[in-house]
């Protein structure tokens, strides 16, 4: 367990995982009832390196894309929105993709995978060169939907993870359970090595449950987590899925030095896009720690975050620091 997060505006965050090529109707059609698809881009870390960057972070982002015009404009895409793309490999003959179906009232969303056999799920553990693309960096950040992906990229995350605590830079990681990507195999192997020692781990009761191993008795889970794990910080996501069109939305976030849980505002909202809200959160948590603020602000601010993507169409929260302060100042 590391004893104190980086510190400072100057904190370079590297996230790893896959982006994918996102395709979903314009509006609450189903998938395909509508000659229409709008094409975007997304992924669980991705996206947290976009929530990031419009905080003002440096966040860099490694990945493996195809050497054609889409993985070019995905790459573009990034770069728009101000993350660093200097460690993206090129190789492979095709990008993943994934259709959203989004849900309306007690129609719930849908989400359809199609990324076998892409340029990402062919990698190989030497594919990054983890020693140079974390050179510099304080801060480093994955997730429980690589492993899942095959052979290179588990091995890949895990030279990831272990050249991050060689560099001495704070590892972090979302569990994010995917129960399509594990089809019926047991993640705990996998992922129990990743999260151990890590300064920070993300996650919901059903992550936590399905990829550990581990249940909720008597509100002790982040202290159990913590102390199981030798993690310094354990952040809980909670969405109450009232409706596919509202959800309840809080979290907790438990210092394992302190011994101390804070717990967020509540939020009810209108949902336009549900994904990403976890990612938005992860990125909330990573900025507050990075610039020293006290777990209980930064709880509430990364709530916030995560509360304002649900309102956003797409992977990516493009909501500001002010526009998140704003959210919180309206509760207090």
């Amino acid at each position: 367990m590391s004893s104190h997060p980086p510190r400072g505006a100057a904190a370079r965050i590297v996230t790893f995982g896959e982006l994918m090529l996102r395709l979903s109707p314009p509006g609450p059609e189903r998938l395909l009832q509508s000659p229409e698809l709008r094409a975007g881009f997304g992924g669980c870390e991705a996206n947290v390196a976009v929530g990031l960057a419009h905080l003002g972070l440096r966040a860099d982002y490694v990945t493996r894309l195809p050497d054609n015009p889409i993985g070019h404009a995905a790459l573009q895409a990034l770069a728009a929105e101000g993350v660093g793309t200097t460690w993206i490999q090129w190789g492979g003959d095709r990008m993943g993709i994934y259709f959203v179906e989004p849900g309306a009232d007690i129609r719930a969303s849908r989400v359809v995978y199609d990324r076998a056999g892409s340029a990402f799920a062919c990698m190989t553990a030497d594919t990054v060169d983890w020693t140079g693309a974390l050179d510099g960096a304080s801060w480093f950040h994955g997730s429980g939907i690589t492993p899942a992906l095959g052979d290179g990229p588990r091995s890949a995350l895990a030279a990831a993870v272990a050249a991050a605590h060689r560099a001495g830079a704070a590892v972090s990681v979302d569990l994010n359970f995917r129960p399509a990507l594990w089809q019926g195999r047991d993640p705990r192997p996998f992922i129990e090595p990743l999260v151990e020692g890590a300064e920070l781990l993300i996650g919901n009761l059903l992550a936590v449950r399905a990829m550990l191993g581990v249940e909720e008795e008597g509100g002790r889970l982040a202290p159990g987590l913590a102390a199981r794990f030798g993690c310094r910080y354990v952040a809980l996501t909670r969405r109450e899925v009232l409706s596919a069109s509202e959800h309840g939305w809080s979290a907790e976030l438990y210092d394992a030095e302190s011994g101390r849980a804070w717990t967020s505002h509540r939020y009810q909202v209108r949902v336009i896009d549900r994904v990403g809200g976890g990612d938005s959160f992860a990125a909330g948590v990573i900025a507050g720690l990075c610039a020293g603020w006290a777990p209980a602000e930064t709880v509430d601010f990364a709530a916030a975050a995560g509360a304002l993507k649900l309102t956003v169409p797409g992977d990516w929260n493009r909501v500001t620091r002010q526009e998140i302060e704003q959210l919180i100042r309206q509760w207090k």
